[in-house]
């Protein structure tokens, strides 16, 4: 029997020297997740924080297979210009505790590693997992005051808007919103900031396991998740507002207002997925009107 007809099976780990970087990456960040898991992972506004790591280390190690396949010859400028950048913008973030340097950091890190190991092609093939990154890392504060005080305006208006259009006795002060005897304060939390937030990372990781072919679709889909999520935030503002009104203060600030949150989350979560749905049934109707087809029955 001829030995050289026998097929070969690759090594699953590829040229063993490859991952030594990513080893070095896992030792580096590995004090500051830790750190992150006493303090900044445990406030409200980044609490998802410890879901988002687990959900990029899943893509990494899913997209291993891309990495064996690619032939292509390592880029050690633009990497090695990268990793060094990326490990300044590290030692000054963990040295000065920046979590926005500490954990921004890893993206030329990563990007730098694959650009050396494995050159501008599994930068290409592995670029959402790496710009993934972007929502771990915390808001600087700067930035979430500026966005935090025009959404809370915002939704405090509308709310006072739509109640008194309906025949409730409220009034409004900035945030505060008087109805009956009760006075609400439109807090931080209730911005709809990190509803925005958590919705924008599930709704890129949906459309990024479905792997639509249309650019449009996807577009569509994004530039809806944040006016669905400041909608389903002005739904729970005016639902715990009627509570208080109806039930109490000590009802409004129970048990249904983190339950009220979920259950709205929950529910823009299930309007973005349904309006993807929709786009997807819209598009086999016409595909089925173009060929021809009866619209019921399967598709060709």
């Amino acid at each position: 029997m001829n030995q050289s007809a026998i097929p070969v099976p690759l090594n699953p780990w590829g040229q063993w020297w490859r991952w030594l970087p990513f080893a070095g990456l896992a030792a580096l960040y590995v004090p500051t997740f830790l750190a992150a898991a006493g303090s900044l992972w445990d406030t409200d506004e980044n609490g998802h924080g410890p879901l988002i790591l687990m959900v990029i280390c899943w893509m990494f190690w899913d997209c291993r297979g891309k990495l064996e396949k690619i032939e292509g010859q390592s880029a050690p400028v633009a990497g090695w210009g990268s990793l060094v950048f990326g490990l300044l913008v590290y030692v000054v973030g963990r040295s000065q505790s920046i979590w926005l340097l500490d954990m921004g950091s890893l993206i030329p890190v990563i990007a730098g590693a694959l650009l050396v190991t494995y050159g501008w092609q599994a930068v290409r093939r592995l670029w959402f997992p790496i710009l993934f990154i972007a929502f771990l890392v915390p808001l600087p504060g700067p930035l979430v005051d500026a966005i935090t005080g025009p959404l809370k305006q915002g939704i405090s208006m509308a709310a006072e808007s739509l109640l008194y259009l309906f025949g409730y006795p409220i009034a409004r002060t900035g945030v505060i919103l008087s109805i009956g005897q009760y006075q609400l304060l439109v807090a931080d939390a209730c911005s709809g900031l990190n509803s925005i937030f958590s919705l924008s990372a599930l709704g890129t990781l949906y459309l990024y396991i479905a792997g639509h072919g249309s650019r449009l679709r996807n577009f569509v889909i994004v530039s809806c998740i944040v006016p669905i999520a400041v909608l389903a935030n002005l739904i729970r503002v005016i639902t715990l507002v009627l509570i208080t009104y109806n039930y109490g203060d000590a009802a409004g600030q129970g048990f249904l207002h983190g339950f009220a949150g979920m259950v709205l989350f929950v529910a823009a979560l299930l309007l973005l997925l349904g309006l993807d749905a929709a786009w997807g049934l819209g598009e086999r109707i016409m595909h089925k009107r173009n060929v021809g087809l009866p619209l019921s029955g399967t598709g060709p």
